[in-house]
């Protein structure tokens, strides 16, 4: 389980079809703080380290990737030296900065308009079909495995509001009009809805 708030920026390295798929990510996280097992939300998708590997002051993390995982993420799009965002798992005792996100991606989302607000950034994206009855006004949502809160849904479409912060340490920032990005909804929204039918 994580909290949403990214705490790297990594670097594909690596990422090919081997059984399903290897991908490869290159970050400055401290060799002590990663183990073989652990789990790494990566662009809010949650994966298992399979190997690690020093380099200098980085490290490369090695992650096996699912046929599923491909399917309903936006890691199709990935290339070498695409960025991802990168939270390590809660222990007992962090704080929760964010909301509770499990790193199940639920599907992709468009970027359908991106403006800047004052030294904000408002963003809008499509509301997938699938999900529409998860995203409520002021609801939480995870987004490439960030924490945001939604601001209006409206005509099939849902608008977030970046502050400056979140813009220049998450890979946000890279986004373009038409691209794809990781949705996750709240656990909350889905159980209490689950529980209402």
């Amino acid at each position: 389980m994580f909290s949403g708030i990214i705490e790297k920026i990594g670097q594909v390295k690596e990422f090919r079809k081997e059984g399903d798929y290897l991908l490869k990510i290159g970050t400055n996280f401290k060799i002590k703080e990663i183990k073989k097992g652990s789990s790494i939300s990566c662009n809010g998708v949650c994966l298992t380290v399979s190997t690690i590997k020093k380099i200098g002051k980085f490290i490369d993390l090695s992650f096996d990737v699912s046929k599923e995982t491909m399917k309903c993420s936006n890691f199709s799009y990935l290339q070498i030296g695409s960025l991802i965002n990168l939270e390590k798992s809660l222990r007992v005792g962090d704080e929760i900065s964010g909301h509770f996100v499990f790193g199940h991606v639920d599907g992709t989302s468009k970027l359908l308009n991106l403006k800047k607000n004052g030294h904000s950034y408002e963003l809008s994206f499509e509301v997938p079909k699938k999900i529409k009855k998860f995203i409520v006004n002021k609801g939480s949502i995870a987004l490439n495995g960030i924490s945001l809160t939604v601001n209006q849904v409206k005509n099939n479409i849902f608008t977030l509001n970046i502050v400056s912060y979140t813009w220049e340490n998450t890979n946000l920032y890279l986004l373009k009009k038409g691209e794809r990005i990781n949705v996750e909804v709240d656990m909350l929204a889905r159980y209490v809805t689950q529980n209402l039918k």
